[in-house]
């Protein structure tokens, strides 16, 4: 992994309108200013390249993991929960159905603006500045939810609630597709590598090493059923939560 930028480096970061600005949550200014915050963070991160370099070689395999859970042809309301870095909403847009619709949800305006940068315009798709602990949407409003290596990088109260709004916001019947960290097998030969970069730079991840998510899940909405696949000796899991 590449050396942060440096905090004193580059211009300010373009702004959304300020009726819709929301304050960016102090962990992430604080932990993640390097990977998201930063103007800087955009032109370090957005290579893909460097996306699959991070994980490994496991980028490609894991967007289609997901992108497969979520349908060949995407049909209905899909919500995507923070932005990434790489193709995968490009590849997501790639598949929705001419009725389907496609809402982005990010808390940073800077990753908003990157990801509109890789998507034509299009009136099915809408990049929306929100939290994911508390997402300005009704009840039951999505058919599918996608959180792509989002947890880890949440605070453990931030996370309980990024799942029980994931949990709210779709229909009965309706998935939920999670990919993340996972607790690698104990002779995986990254383990000790990735232990040391989780204590230097992601402070919260090691919960999905002593956690399943399904810990985090409220205790009053539990879903259907839940399907868990690993991958890479089991360091990256993927979920599928039904409805």
């Amino acid at each position: 992994m590449p050396p942060p930028p440096s905090a004193d480096a580059g211009v300010a970061a373009p702004a959304l309108p300020a009726a819709v600005k929301l304050t960016v949550p102090s962990y992430l200014e604080k932990v993640y200013w390097w990977a998201y915050v930063h103007p800087n963070a955009v032109r370090v991160f957005e290579r893909e390249w460097l996306v699959n370099l991070i994980l490994f070689g496991n980028y490609g395999r894991l967007r289609d993991a997901a992108l497969a859970d979520l349908g060949e042809t995407v049909q209905g309301k899909t919500l995507q929960v923070a932005c990434a870095y790489g193709n995968i909403t490009p590849r997501l847009y790639s598949r929705l159905a001419p009725d389907a619709s496609l809402d982005v949800v990010d808390i940073l305006p800077i990753q908003l603006l990157n990801l509109g940068k890789k998507l034509p315009a299009d009136d099915r798709v809408a990049l929306l500045q929100g939290d994911s602990s508390s997402l300005a949407c009704a009840d039951a409003s999505y058919d599918q939810v996608l959180l792509f290596f989002l947890l880890h990088e949440q605070p453990e109260p931030v996370r309980r609630a990024t799942l029980a709004e994931a949990l709210r916001v779709v229909r009965p019947g309706g998935k939920i597709v999670i990919v993340d960290y996972h607790r690698p097998e104990a002779r995986h030969p990254l383990r000790l590598l990735m232990a040391g970069v989780f204590r230097k730079l992601e402070p919260y991840a090691k919960d999905l090493w002593d956690n399943e998510v399904e810990a985090f899940l409220p205790g009053h909405d539990r879903p259907a059923s839940i399907a868990k696949t690993t991958y890479y000796g089991g360091l990256y899991q993927k979920l599928v939560l039904t409805r």
